[in-house]
Formats: C-alpha cells, sequence, structure tokens
C-alpha cells in the first residue's frame, strides 16, 4: 500500500484479524521488522524502499498472522541475484521456524536449494 509505512503495510492484514490484541500486534510487528531487517527502516513509505526491501514488507506482511503454509509465486521475479539470494535465506530461516513454504519459480539456482522440488512443463509433473 503506497501511503503506509513499513509497519502499517506489515499490519494491515491484523486489521481482520478478530484473534488479536494491539500488545500483541506491537510486539508481532517488531518482530517481524526484526525478522525480515527491516527494524531500522520501519517507517518509510514504499516509494523510499528498494525492489528487495518492499519484497520483505511483502514477507512480513504474509507472515503476520502466523499463517501455517506461505505460497509464494516468483519472490525472487524482480531482483537481482544479491537481493535473490537474501531472500532465499530468509525463506530458509522461516522455514527452519517450522513454516512450510511452496515457492513457484523459474529460477533454477533457488529451486536446487530448496528441500523438495517438483518440476512443471507443459502442464504435467516431471
Amino acid at each position: 500500500m503506497p501511503t503506509l509505512t513499513v509497519r502499517e503495510n506489515i499490519e494491515l492484514p491484523l486489521l481482520f484479524s478478530p484473534k488479536s490484541n494491539y500488545k500483541s500486534k506491537k510486539g508481532r510487528i517488531d518482530e517481524l521488522t526484526e525478522l525480515v531487517g527491516l527494524k531500522a527502516r520501519a517507517h518509510p513509505l514504499p516509494y523510499q524502499l528498494s525492489g528487495g526491501e518492499m519484497q520483505r514488507v511483502a514477507i512480513g506482511r504474509a507472515l503476520i498472522n502466523k499463517p501455517e503454509i506461505i505460497l509464494a509465486d516468483e519472490p525472487t521475479g524482480n531482483l537481482d541475484s544479491v537481493t535473490s539470494q537474501k531472500i532465499y535465506e530468509l525463506f530458509q530461516e522461516i522455514n527452519n521456524q517450522g513454516l512450510t513454504l511452496i515457492t513457484v519459480t523459474h529460477n533454477i539456482d533457488l529451486a536446487k536449494k530448496t528441500h523438495r522440488t517438483i518440476h512443471l512443463s507443459d502442464g504435467e509433473i516431471r
């Protein structure tokens, strides 16, 4: 959301979640800005962020309600190789905490680093 800060963007799904309270929200947002490496950049608006930072905000927003599974469609598609590696390392950390990640990617290097890879070609599993 272009008019919301990093913190507000991460917090947004909590506005629709009946199971959160303000004290736990603030702590959860702090935890996620730290996890995605944006603690020091919690107040800029999206236009003030790099592509990789915006991607990390989206990851934080996806994690805010503690889902069991995240589906990431081309999470590194528009990023340079260094930033893509940082996103992948973040995904590894999240996965090591017990969250299941399903990633759709054309990035062969990223796919090679996953625990399990399923290849689709012409609509068929190979």
